[in-house]
């Protein structure tokens, strides 16, 4: 069947089923049995026309379908769990080209200034400051290149630091408004710096050094700020290519998911401040302890934020 052909006879059904979701008292029941007629709908739509516009117009509508029957429904489990169990990795699934994206871009922009340090060392006094850079010259001639991780009291730091990179993400996130081109931005700073770090480092033969130390906490913080770059680009997206949606319509889809993201990657911004104030300031452990903490962290990483929301968007039409 030509997609033209497949269109005419199914719009009327789509638009009728557009309009049962906007209604606040549907009936979960006569939802979930229009629900196995769209996934089929969707189905045929992946076989034959899998890049067509028809194809991503009834995948958002079966998403936005399975979470109007799931709120309606009585849930055994608690608000809270469904939240991160289903609605975060389902939003990063919905959202995995702009998470592409934005792993591309900060990649690139921290090879970028890694580069660029190497290629001029006040690059980096430019990106972290005189100030930074002093101090850590004069750590580094005590015998303590990563010193900064120790001092302060942990509590204090937990609390500022967990604050700070709460405050990255958002930026990030909220930079996304101005059209994309604001979050790509935030991520070239991020990238950058991180960059420019790790560069100043190898210079004085310490790269494995900071690698070691710096991703004990480093995992969780730039993989939350590239996930957050994610957000921003649906936001920005939502505005820029409205597809079959008003704009206005398009931008709410597209901030109702980005602010799953979001929100779900504050716990992980959490985890990376308790790491940086408590775990980063013993900076001669083990080297067996290091690979522990960097390996398990990654693990978590790509498992909930990569794989699972994969495995779940597949086995989410078994549900009904």
């Amino acid at each position: 069947m030509r997609e033209i052909t497949f269109l005419k006879e199914r719009a009327n059904k789509w638009q009728d089923f557009e309009k049962m979701l906007q209604q606040k008292n549907t009936n979960p029941n006569e939802m979930a049995g229009l629900f196995i007629e769209l996934t089929d709908d969707l189905s045929y739509a992946r076989t034959h026309y899998p890049s067509s516009k028809t194809t991503q117009y009834l995948n958002d509508l079966a998403a936005r379908t399975h979470q109007t029957i799931y709120k309606n429904k009585k849930e055994s489990g608690s608000r809270f769990f469904h939240f991160w169990k289903k609605e975060v990795p389902l939003a990063l699934y919905a959202c995995r080209k702009q998470l592409l994206l934005s792993f591309v871009l900060f990649a690139l922009f921290a090879v970028l200034g890694f580069i660029s340090e190497l290629a001029n060392e006040d690059f980096v006094r430019a990106i972290l400051g005189d100030t930074y850079v002093d101090a850590t010259i004069e750590r580094i001639k005590q015998g303590n290149p990563l010193g900064i991780y120790a001092e302060g009291k942990p509590l204090d730091m937990f609390l500022e630091i967990t604050l700070n990179n709460i405050l990255v993400s958002f930026y990030v996130y909220v930079f996304g408004l101005l059209c994309s081109f604001g979050t790509a931005f935030q991520l070239l700073k991020n990238g950058l710096m991180l960059g420019a770090f790790h560069a100043f480092f190898l210079k004085y033969h310490l790269l494995a050094k900071s690698l070691l130390v710096v991703w004990v906490h480093g995992t969780f913080e730039i993989s939350a700020i590239i996930i957050a770059g994610s957000a921003g680009f649906t936001l920005g997206n939502s505005l820029l290519y409205p597809g079959t949606y008003t704009r206005i319509d398009s931008f709410k889809i597209g901030a109702k998911k980005s602010v799953k993201i979001v929100v779900g990657i504050i716990p992980v911004f959490i985890i990376a401040g308790f790491l940086e104030s408590f775990v980063t300031r013993y900076t001669q452990m083990p080297l067996y302890v290091s690979l522990l903490i960097i390996t398990s962290s990654w693990c978590f990483v790509l498992g909930y934020f990569i794989i699972y929301p994969f495995y779940l968007e597949k086995n989410i039409k078994h549900e009904y």
